[in-house]
């Protein structure tokens, strides 16, 4: 039985993992309970919750009656994490404590400067530790191990996929020249049969939007006047959608989806790529101030592995947007980040201080929802002076709850908060400060469009989104009328475009996969 112990100090360990805590799960979320007392009369051991576990063992585990497992399934059954140290505990103190091996055969990627962020704390009462995914730079590790090792985590190919590919060349030699998409990713976040109820109601409007944009860029680059056979009509919702990622940049979302061709009233398959437009911009003339590397805005930020999980930051008037900063070295700075909606109401200003050894830093505005919809700009400056600026997309709702969104949601959530206060603090005053006037007009269009359904709305949303994404190429899946569509098959980027490296093939008689 291969375990891997702690091999630290028992009594750190058990506080560390909550063992003299009780825990209850309820409403999927675990609740610290109080202190209790560890069993006496036992060794208590812990560590890795990664273990190869042999069948008679096993068994032992599942039909043995004595009262070591019996205290033990109960003990454990209030247990913050107790696949952590049940085994090892059961294990030990059992009369097959002599097939314990101190080895779990992998390796663990752990980085506690980034892991121990108690990034769980909306779940469970407690903090804990996580894994990094490896990187390039981590690679030396696969080398150098002293210890037999036939395990490794974490990977996440959206994360960095040349780790994938280095380990692989490592392990199996290069493949040949030429070998199509090895530095391609593809992630599947959507098909069919998930049904659109697992989709939210503005992840199921942008796809729609980047449907749209995709039949609009075959009908402007393939059509040709007097002739319909690269025209298309959009039916339905998406089939499927996928991640796009090449040599470990995002390049955006790939979405299959139905169309009738207008030439011959047939169904045709397409798949059109979408890829966010660069929103990040320098201040002109820039200024002398030059730590600041990047700024973006999303959702669910992972401070863990430092990337948005909500891939190209589709947000809507009911979400809470997180700024996110990118810093390089220097002095101890102080910069000031400045909100600002898309009729010019300044939402939020606040200061954060940027100490000299600072990566990152990220904030998330308690603003009032719902934000207003339309493309809203952050403006980052150094003593009232701009360094940069980005933008980032709240779409309108063409869908609620999934259905088509009636008027009078649609003026609901589309007219920004009550009485135009994001907080409860106005900030009208820096407008004339800052030249960002309020204007009449744009204040009016934005009350008009707020009251827009069906076509119109649907009209405005694809304005909006082609201001931050472009439609960079579409294909066909199967048979096309329009002649000079081409086939998924033949590009580099879509998700039916050859992937060898992803293709896994019988074992062969040595137990290799090549």
């Amino acid at each position: 039985n291969f375990l891997k112990s702690h091999g630290r100090d028992n009594a750190r360990f058990i506080r560390k993992q909550g063992l003299d805590r009780l825990f209850l799960e309820c409403d999927t979320h675990m609740w610290r309970l109080g202190d209790r007392k560890i069993p006496e009369g036992i060794t208590l051991d812990g560590g890795s919750d990664w273990f190869l576990l042999n069948r008679k063992f096993v068994e032992y585990v599942i039909f043995s009656s004595d009262d070591l497992v019996t205290k033990m399934k109960r003990f454990y059954s209030y247990t913050l994490l107790p696949a952590e140290s049940f085994f090892h505990t059961v294990l030990e103190n059992s009369p097959h404590c002599d097939s314990m091996v101190d080895n779990n055969l992998r390796i663990t990627n752990w980085n506690r400067k980034l892991g121990c962020k108690c990034q769980y704390k909306h779940i469970v009462d407690w903090c804990g530790c996580s894994p990094n995914d490896f990187k390039p730079a981590d690679f030396h590790r696969f080398q150098q191990t002293a210890r037999p090792t036939f395990f490794a985590r974490k990977f996440e190919a959206v994360v960095n996929q040349e780790i994938i590919g280095q380990l692989d060349y490592y392990l199996y030699g290069n493949y040949p020249s030429g070998t199509p998409g090895l530095r391609s990713y593809w992630e599947n976040i959507y098909d069919e049969p998930d049904g659109i109820h697992s989709l939210s109601d503005v992840i199921l409007t942008m796809y729609h939007s980047f449907s749209r944009l995709g039949l609009r860029r075959a009908e402007t680059s393939l059509h040709t006047d007097g002739d319909n056979s690269c025209r298309y009509y959009p039916m339905g919702h998406p089939v499927s959608v996928q991640l796009y990622f090449l040599a470990d940049r995002f390049q955006g979302f790939l979405i299959k989806h139905h169309a009738t061709n207008l030439a011959v009233s047939k169904l045709e398959t397409l798949e059109t790529w979408v890829m966010p437009k660069k929103m990040f911009k320098i201040a002109s003339p820039p200024s002398d101030f030059g730590r600041l590397q990047f700024s973006e805005i999303g959702t669910d930020w992972d401070a863990k592995e430092r990337i948005f999980r909500n891939f190209g930051g589709l947000i809507g008037p009911m979400d809470e947007p997180v700024g996110m900063q990118k810093w390089g070295k220097g002095p101890n700075v102080t910069v000031t980040v400045i909100w600002v909606d898309p009729i010019n109401v300044i939402a939020a200003t606040y200061d954060i201080l940027i100490e000299s050894s600072a990566e990152f830093t990220h904030y998330k505005p308690p603003l009032n929802l719902p934000l207003r919809p339309g493309v809203w700009t952050i403006k980052i400056l150094h003593h009232w002076v701009p360094v940069a600026e980005t933008k980032f997309l709240v779409t309108p709702l063409t869908f609620s709850n999934r259905q088509p969104i009636k008027q009078e949601e649609s003026m609901k959530l589309h007219s920004g908060p009550p009485k135009n206060a994001y907080m409860e603090q106005s900030f009208q005053g820096l407008n004339p400060v800052l030249n960002i006037p309020i204007k009449a007009a744009q204040v009016d269009q934005a009350k008009k469009n707020a009251a827009l359904i069906g076509t119109k709305l649907e009209n405005w949303v694809d304005t909006l989104v082609s201001s931050i994404w472009s439609a960079v190429d579409v294909c066909s899946t199967g048979p096309s009328s329009c002649p000079v569509m081409q086939a998924c098959s033949q590009t580099a980027w879509s998700s039916l475009s050859p992937d060898p490296k992803s293709e896994l093939g019988p074992i062969k008689p040595d137990g290799r996969l090549r």
